[in-house]
Order: C-alpha cells, then structure tokens, then sequence
C-alpha cells in the first residue's frame, strides 16, 4: 500500500530524484502504470533511467544501460539538485517530528554519546533543501513519529511555517508523508503534519495511537481507495523480474 499510494502521487514529466527501496519501487510503479514520461534520476549519475526489474542499488548496471545520459556524481548534485532542478525527492526517516524534519543521525540527546548511532545523512540534507517538493515514505511508530527530533539531519519545517524561507531553502520541503497507515501532509497555516487520508482497513485511533504528538485529523478525511488489479500486476512483475 506505501508503495502504491507513493506511485499514485507521481505525475508525469516529473524529474524524480529515487533512491533504492520502496522510492524506487514506487517510482518505477507509477512509470509502468499512469507516468510513462517520468524522469527518474538516481544518486549514482544515471539520468532518464528505465530499469525493466528493480536494481538491487544505485550501482545496479541496469540503471545506467537504460539511462538516457550517465554523468558524475558531483554533476548530480552541483548541476541537477542543488539548482532546483528536481522536482521530487524521496527521503526516509528514523525519526520524523510534527514539523516534517528528519532524523537519521543519531537516538539520543547526547550527540558524542548516543543511544544509537545512525548511518547518517548522506545526500538526504541537500534532497531536503532543494527539491521542489519531498515525499517522505515511513513505517509509522511511536518510535519513529516522535514530537521532536533528537537531531535534525534534514530540515523540514522547522518549528513551523515560514522558517523554511528565513533559512533560504528554495524547495517547499515536505508536501507529502506516507505510512503503512495513511497519508499526512503539512497545515498551510502552520506547517504541521496533519492526517489527510488513511488507508483501507486502518482506523484514526490506529493512526493516532502509532504517532508521538497530538495528531490532528483532516475535516474531510479521506480514504486510500484499494489497489487495482492493473496496479498489483504491475508491482508483482517488478518484484519478480530479474
């Protein structure tokens, strides 16, 4: 279901910055089923790639054999990402709080000292910054949802709306946070992740239940519709290619 409902938010012609796992299923979903013209641009340089199986990393030969240009890393960045080039970044989390931000760093409020020590940021900061919009595709716990932070890798919203622009961060940040529970999406008042949706089968106790802070419940909340048979066939030929 996070899969699905991450392809349904993808439209065509976007230029979509994957990185490996369900962003890439999901985005290789949406290109088999309603945005053949998807851009997909992956870390390691490939540019316009079009994988008939899903790569097993941002190496994966099969990225760069279907790509429409390869160029360097330090081109991804300097020239695609950092200009604004990208429409969509796809970003997870160890922690995500109230205000979209991201944790991946450390568990713990001692930084030299941590409970536990995470892999990192790696290009998340810059995703963040400057995609015009960040998905952020996350199970969704008590563990993970928390209030605030312990460390902000990458900036969301920050304590809410408008920090984003003193910072002078181009992108609009987190527009869209999808769980194995539902859909959020920030106020456009205050930025905070508000529930918009959730998936079938899953009740807003549930929700609410599984998310460290008071989660606010959209007026017309609405319900994911189910997977059509055109949308599993597809993932099921994804996953089992090889």
């Amino acid at each position: 279901m996070m899969s699905i409902a991450a392809a349904r938010a993808l439209t065509g012609g976007q230029r979509v910055f994957v990185g490996i796992g369900l962003p890439s299923t999901a985005a290789n979903l949406a290109r088999r089923t309603h945005a053949e013209d998807l851009v997909l641009i992956y870390e390691s340089g490939t540019l316009g790639s079009k994988p008939t199986r899903l790569p097993a990393s941002i190496g994966d030969g099969i990225l760069a054999d279907t790509a429409d240009a390869v160029i360097s890393v330090p081109e991804v960045f300097n020239y695609w990402l950092q200009p604004g080039r990208i429409d969509v970044g796809f970003l997870g989390a160890a922690q995500l709080d109230k205000f979209g931000n991201i944790n991946t760093t450390v568990i713990g409020a001692d930084y030299a000292d941590p409970k536990v020590r995470l892999p990192g940021a790696g290009g998340a900061p810059e995703i963040a910054a400057n995609c015009h919009e960040v998905y952020v595709v996350v199970r969704q716990s008590k563990r993970s949802f928390v209030e605030q932070v312990d460390f902000i890798t990458s900036f969301g919203h920050g304590r809410g709306k408008g920090e984003r622009e003193k910072l002078g961060l181009p992108g609009a940040g987190p527009t869209l946070v999808i769980t194995d529970l539902g859909v959020m999406r920030p106020d456009p008042e205050t930025a905070e992740l508000v529930l918009t949706q959730i998936h079938e089968g899953v009740t807003v106790e549930q929700v609410k239940d599984a998310t460290g802070w008071d989660l606010k419940v959209a007026p017309e909340l609405e319900t994911t519709p189910p997977p059509t048979e055109a949308e599993l066939t597809a993932l099921r030929e994804l996953k089992a290619a090889k």
